[in-house]
């Protein structure tokens, strides 16, 4: 088992770094804003009205907002509109205010949790003209951010940031779009389906009546897993054959997730013009990432004890996987959904041991910065860079500074903000639902593990994951509002001073490097990195953890030797 380990691992990470080093030097390109096609682009750019010169944060920040905006409204209609528009075969009907206002909110800001089963409540159109779409603009968004922040570190004393309208539109039309199209072509030669057919009605081999859901599938996958958005066709989302259809398409879909938070790691480097600095990113990221994965296969194989005291054969943790998959690519995939901000799920987290089911939820509330969603990991790693210079800073009595630029106190301020916003959304939303009755009513579990059921579940809405423990009835209007402002909040209260921040460095001037300069791409910074996310992690997080998943373990060793 240790071996398969090893080696899926390794597996893993080989290919995802033969495809992520091409991809980020296309993608340092555009942050660049050289363009591919200049002479297609530029009567386009007249046509929208984005011929304007590169933008300043504030008309930036405006733009994206703007955008997500009027993205949330469209949807919005969609959804309370759904009966009376075309592509509903199943003559499905309009969402209720709350759920719709729910699932507007969660798949414009990249989170795709969904409080519904989607082929039972959505049609063949909000699937595609509505979630799709905003599986599309929503993954651009983050990473026209991502752009926006490299482009701060990189400028030579300018107040430019790029210009968004230009950014989101490559960003769709070279990145997402082409991508996506290969992959949904391979899903479909693996047996995702893609079709615009009724629900069909089938005898099973036993005799009974079962309806097999239709739909187009392969097109929403694909986006889904290469946009870190998460929001599964069907309920059973990755764990569905018609989404996963086996091991392939399984370690596909893997891959996608990390392709871009990894690209975007070595696109910081050239930009930059210090490969090393993008080395340094991955490096920290990967280490964390592999401790995760190798915690939770430890404690799945490891299992239930008490299954061998009932006379089980093995104590191997099967419960909620797919057999197509076993225990270990369900590990590897429960850790990189959640180190990223995808939320697909190839198996049902609820039912992993409860240290298992810890590690995806710690790694959310880390930050999603263990490679992280797509733009959104790569700009909030770089927060905590941020930090852990003005930490070295006050330990050295230096003015902290990266890559030359000095940290004054109103970069700390944002930075400071910025990491704070998910933590104080988890810990006050989680309270609220445990201390009302509206709250509680959703538990179907209300012992310790309904507890990390309700944790997990606000924790996945603010850091704009997606996943669920499941066990939580979210469908009401509590929950959905809830878990609405949570997502809202997550997204645009760490956007602004992001934006922010980028247009402080983006002024400054770049000093050149002495013999008091810390080194930010060694071994040594590369430590303080991660130990400055783990300590916000620790101190933030590791209380509320204790009440759920550590004292349901507890409970579990305690069973176990008496």
């Amino acid at each position: 088992m240790a071996a398969n380990a090893f080696l899926l691992i390794a597996a893993f990470f080989v290919a995802l770094m033969a495809l992520a080093q091409p991809l980020g030097r296309g993608l340092a390109v555009l942050i660049a804003d050289r363009p591919l096609l200049a002479s297609v682009e530029r009567p386009l750019w007249r046509l929208l009205g984005a011929d304007a010169p590169a933008m300043r944060w504030p008309h930036y920040l405006l733009a994206i907002l703007l955008f997500n905006l009027l993205g949330l409204l469209l949807l919005l209609a969609i959804l309370l509109l759904q009966d009376r528009l075309p592509l509903n075969p199943q003559q499905l009907p309009a969402l209720s205010w709350h759920l719709a206002l729910n699932t507007a909110v969660s798949f414009v800001t990249n989170t795709n949790w969904q409080s519904y089963g989607g082929e039972s409540t959505l049609s063949y159109f909000s699937q595609m003209v509505g979630l799709t779409v905003q599986n599309f603009v929503s993954a651009a968004t983050g990473i026209a951010v991502a752009f926006a922040l490299i482009r701060g570190f990189a400028s030579r004393n300018s107040d430019a940031l790029g210009n968004a309208w230009r950014d989101l539109t490559r960003i769709t039309l070279y990145l997402l779009l082409p991508i996506s199209l290969l992959m949904a072509l391979l899903f479909v030669s693996q047996g995702s389906i893609q079709n615009f057919l009724p629900y069909h009605e089938v005898t099973t081999l036993e005799g009974a009546k079962q309806t097999l859901a239709m739909g187009p599938v392969a097109s929403q996958e694909a986006i889904k897993m290469l946009g870190t958005n998460g929001g599964g066709f069907f309920n059973a989302n990755s764990a569905h054959p018609f989404e996963n259809p086996n091991a392939l398409t399984n370690f596909v879909q893997m891959l996608a997730i990390f392709l871009i938070p990894a690209a975007l790691c070595s696109a910081f480097g050239y930009a930059v013009r210090d490969r090393r600095q993008g080395h340094m990113l991955l490096w920290a990221m990967s280490l964390m990432f592999v401790v995760a994965v190798v915690a939770v296969m430890w404690a799945e194989t490891r299992g239930n004890p008490h299954l061998l005291a009932l006379g089980a054969d093995s104590a191997l943790n099967m419960e909620g996987k797919e057999t197509r998959f076993g225990i270990l690519n369900s590990s590897l995939f429960a850790v990189i959904t959640t180190a990223a901000s995808c939320g697909a799920v190839n198996a049902m987290h609820d039912s992993f041991t409860a240290l298992g089911g810890m590690v995806p939820m710690w790694l959310m509330q880390l930050g999603e910065v263990v490679f992280g969603g797509v733009g959104a990991g790569l700009y909030g790693m770089l927060l905590f860079v941020v930090l852990a210079v003005f930490i070295a800073g006050l330990m050295i009595g230096r003015t902290p500074e990266y890559l030359g630029k000095k940290v004054d106190v109103r970069d700390m301020k944002m930075t400071a903000l910025a990491i704070l916003v998910t933590p104080t959304l988890v810990l006050l939303g989680t309270a609220l639902a445990m201390m009302t009755d509206a709250g509680r009513a959703g538990m179907a579990n209300p012992g310790i593990h309904g507890f990390s059921e309700v944790l997990y579940a606000v924790s996945s809405a603010a850091n704009n994951n997606g996943s669920a423990f499941a066990g939580l009835s979210a469908n009401t209007p509590f929950w959905n509002l809830l878990l609405a402002f949570c997502m809202l909040v997550g997204r645009f209260g760490i956007i602004i001073p992001v934006i922010a921040l980028a247009g402080s460095m983006a002024v400054k001037k770049a000093q050149p490097v002495g013999n008091g300069t810390l080194p930010t791409h060694g071994p040594l910074f590369i430590a303080l990195l991660i130990g400055a996310v783990l300590l916000v992690g620790a101190l933030t997080f590791i209380p509320a953890l204790a009440l759920g998943p550590v004292a349901e373990h507890l409970q579990l060793l305690q069973g176990t030797h008496s």
